[in-house]
């Protein structure tokens, strides 16, 4: 019933404010988690890699397995697994054991992304546009949220760090000796580093619990009839389309997080609150038109930021228009797509892997390039072009999506013209 839609619906806002709160936690708790394990932070950097490569891994996973698994026990149990992980991660006193557990998070992370967006199309069909800006909007609150709550649990351990900071030595060269027999498990010298990740741990059991109760519930008729409408309306380029947004998710995403390493708070406190603000509009917007202002909204911006860099002022407004103007990208992107064609969960889990794969490629180019030309601002030269490529490439994707659509209606209106009675008036 629509109760049942709309408790399920929340269970999935719960499920990604998590989502978030995970993935943002590691900021703010990074230089203790590499105290914990007798390494600086730098040679600890391996722990983004594990994550985004079991991101990629989970992407792939979740795609396949949504098409064969009941959606609520999948999503259940990814989200069980990173409640332990969260538990797990304070008592790692191994660099490979942690990075193992970071990778389990990214493993979550993927396929919740991946079952999450098709579980809301399957819900809401054509009416789940404000529901997906939504979604992604809890993702970005939660990473919101994390940093404030480390904060908080930390927060005596980082008014004491200058004095702390001199007595880190003597514990590291006593452990050094003893490194070999040390188990891989043991409680971290700091409770406070517990509490951070068992308090997020402790809200993604709740959710999990949701989760499971609603597997247990079983809401299949509503489900069948959503997966048996939306294997009847598949596009004549359906794989086509499916490329083309995979590229378009690829320059979108690898530029958003280029942009957010350079003026990371003004981005993504107005990435956050646009995000929020996209619920409404979608609700009187089609995706297509949203889609549309994000892209002249990106291009502008990212013009101005090229041709004003030395200008403060200007780069701080430019950078919140393009956080704003970035922030319904990817849910329109999902919604739009979703009305010329199904969306199954290996089409989520391939357009899913295009934004990650340009997340972590489209960065590292652009760490590469400003080494050799030290005095270019090339982040921003590679948000001109990334918005350039996205402006260009959506057109071709709307003519591709409607023009056998368009050829259709027209055969159809011919066709009831036919069997109409001279009568019918309109």
């Amino acid at each position: 019933g629509s109760a049942l839609r709309w408790f399920t619906t929340a269970v999935l806002y719960a499920a990604f404010l998590g989502l978030g709160m995970t993935i943002a936690i590691l900021g703010p708790t990074f230089q203790d988690l590499a105290r914990n394990v007798n390494l600086n932070m730098s040679s600890l950097s391996e722990i983004f890699v594990g994550r985004a490569v079991g991101y990629l891994g989970g992407s792939v996973l979740g795609g396949i397995l949504f098409d064969c698994v009941n959606h609520f026990l999948l999503l259940g149990v990814s989200l069980l697994a990173t409640t332990l992980g969260l538990h797990l991660v304070p008592f790692c006193k191994s660099a490979v054991l942690l990075v193992v557990m970071m990778s389990v998070f990214g493993v979550s992370y993927g396929t919740m992304d991946t079952g999450g967006n098709v579980l809301i199309l399957a819900l809401w069909g054509d009416k789940g546009a404000p529901h997906m800006q939504a979604l992604h909007f809890s993702f970005a609150l939660g990473a919101f949220l994390a940093p404030l709550l480390a904060k908080l649990a930390l927060g005596t351990t980082v008014s004491a760090e200058n004095h702390t900071e001199p007595d880190l030595h003597p514990p590291a060269l006593n452990q050094s000796p003893e490194a070999g027999p040390d188990p891989l498990f043991a409680a971290p010298d700091d409770l406070n580093l517990l509490w951070a990740y068992a308090s997020v741990g402790a809200y993604t059991f709740v959710v999990s619990v949701f989760l499971f109760a609603l597997f247990f519930k079983k809401p299949s008729k509503h489900g069948k009839s959503t997966a048996s409408a939306q294997v009847s309306r598949r596009a004549k380029y359906h794989k086509a389309l499916l490329c083309l947004l995979f590229m378009f998710f690829f320059f979108y995403v690898g530029a958003q997080e280029s942009e957010a390493a350079g003026l990371n708070s003004i981005f993504w406190g107005t990435f956050a609150a646009c995000r929020g603000l996209a619920i409404f509009f979608a609700t009187c917007l089609q995706p297509g038109t949203m889609i549309l202002l994000s892209n002249i909204g990106s291009l502008v911006s990212s013009l101005f930021l090229v041709l004003f860099d030395k200008n403060p002022l200007c780069l701080w407004i430019a950078t919140s228009v393009y956080g704003a103007s970035m922030a319904s990208t990817f849910p329109s992107g999902i919604s739009w797509l979703e009305q010329y064609t199904s969306i199954n969960g290996k089409s989520a889990a391939f357009f899913v892997i295009g934004g990650a794969l340009g997340e972590m490629a489209i960065p590292a180019v652009i760490g590469i390039l400003q080494g050799q030309y030290p005095d270019l601002p090339v982040v921003l030269y590679t948000c001109l072009g990334s918005a350039i490529f996205t402006a260009v490439l959506f057109p071709v994707m709307y003519k591709l999506a409607t023009w056998p659509l368009d050829l259709q209606q027209k055969e159809n209106r011919s066709e009831n013209q036919k069997t109409l009675p001279p009568s019918s008036g309109i």
